[in-house]
């Protein structure tokens, strides 16, 4: 669940975790009451525990109902163990030898220091979502995201952090660098590690299969510019947008606003939620709110959806096309860029590295445009890179 501040996400995604929910209208299903659902906030003032009634444990799930926990995540701690057990494999590998002083350096590190790594601290909570909803105690797990400041931004550290690792140590040097130093093996293990779980997490949060966004916007001006906004960046990043909530909020519905919102998203589920009848200030009133969560419907969106096509000539004059259904409020917003195996792309302020597929790599950018809600990109082949064929040799 996800919206701009003061749009009313946390407490319609504490209404979709505890039962407040008529059956789904896209599915036909009815929220299960085993106890199969977790509630997560990693915003460090979430009302959600005094909403919901309970302790505020920091890191440990707190049971709710008897079908729901809530597990809040403290940053800091998460930042903090995880620095701990990476120091512990660095500490192993110096074992006493003064030979590797870049080593001992990072070793020294503090904590606190860590979050100046580009995503560093965003991927670590990332990582911990991907744990829990991975643990196999829940069926479900819903993540707030109001607390997150830029949510799209949250996800997707787990990408600008691993394109930060490939510059400070490419890979094929931290893996030479093991074959050749015994020493470093550990080291580059557990930076290969982190590597592998940030594709992981990058992975996860775009996979149609088992996630579905929800976009909680008020019913207003306000809310029809974030619609559009928050849905193109959707698109850029492939996060798997079902459902828009218009919140009516204290102002009640704008029945024009409405409408308008429901415009600017295409293959998205839109709902309206109705003024509450008194205020939301406990668990019994929680449930109260009728709010439907549409199951993941497993295809891709955005950029997930991208086509490779070859349009047109041979070898070193071969014109290839990428494209991918992307909305565009604002086309003077509209940035491109190329940065190694990445494309730039930048939609209303937001730029987000989109991976070339290899057939591209090796391709140098000849033009882009936007037609019928496509950004379609043309390609040729580097000379410099591309393979040539074989010349056949003269009788």
């Amino acid at each position: 669940m996800l919206g701009p501040g003061g749009s009313g996400a946390s407490v319609l995604a504490a209404a979709a975790a505890c039962g407040g929910s008529s059956p789904d209208r896209t599915s036909g299903l009815r929220i299960s009451d085993e106890r199969d659902t977790l509630l997560v906030s990693f915003d460090g003032r979430s009302p959600l525990p005094d909403l919901l009634g309970v302790l505020r444990v920091p890191g440990e799930p707190v049971p709710v109902t008897a079908s729901v926990d809530l597990l809040l995540i403290d940053p800091l701690e998460v930042v903090e163990q995880a620095w701990a057990e990476f120091t512990a494999a660095l500490t192993a590998v110096i074992g006493g030898r003064s030979a590797l002083p870049v080593v001992g350096t990072l070793a020294s590190v503090a904590p606190g220091e860590l979050t100046s790594l580009p995503g560093a601290q965003e991927f670590l909570l990332l990582r911990r979502i991907r744990d829990a909803a991975t643990e196999g105690r829940w069926r479900r797990v819903v993540v707030d995201l109001s607390g997150a400041g830029d949510a799209f931004a949250l996800l997707r550290a787990p990408t600008v952090l691993s394109a930060a690792l490939e510059r400070l140590w490419p890979r094929h040097v931290r893996l030479a660098a093991a074959a050749e130093k015994p020493a470093l093996a550990q080291l580059s293990a557990a930076v290969e590690g982190i590597d592998r779980d940030c594709v992981d997490v990058a992975d996860l949060f775009s996979d149609p299969h088992g996630v579905a966004a929800h976009l909680v916007v008020p019913a207003d001006s306000r809310g029809e510019r974030a619609v559009g906004e928050m849905s193109a960046i959707a698109d850029l990043t492939a996060l798997p947008l079902r459902s828009v909530h218009v919140n009516a909020g204290p102002g009640g519905l704008d029945t024009r606003a409405v409408a308008e919102i429901a415009r600017r998203v295409d293959g998205v589920v839109v709902q309206e939620i109705g003024a509450a009848s008194g205020r939301i200030d406990r668990l019994s009133r929680v449930r109260r709110v009728a709010v439907d969560l549409p199951t993941p419907g497993g295809r891709p969106r955005g950029s997930g959806a991208m086509t490779v096509t070859h349009v047109g000539g041979e070898d070193l004059d071969s014109v290839f096309e990428l494209a991918w259904p992307q909305g565009l409020p604002d086309p003077a917003r509209l940035a491109l860029g190329r940065s190694g195996d990445d494309l730039l792309v930048t939609v209303s302020g937001f730029r987000h590295p989109v991976r070339l597929p290899p057939v591209l790599r090796r391709c140098t950018v000849g033009g882009a445009d936007w037609r019928d809600g496509r950004l379609v990109l043309r390609f040729r082949p580097d000379p410099d890179v591309w393979p040539q064929r074989p010349m056949r040799s003269q009788p």
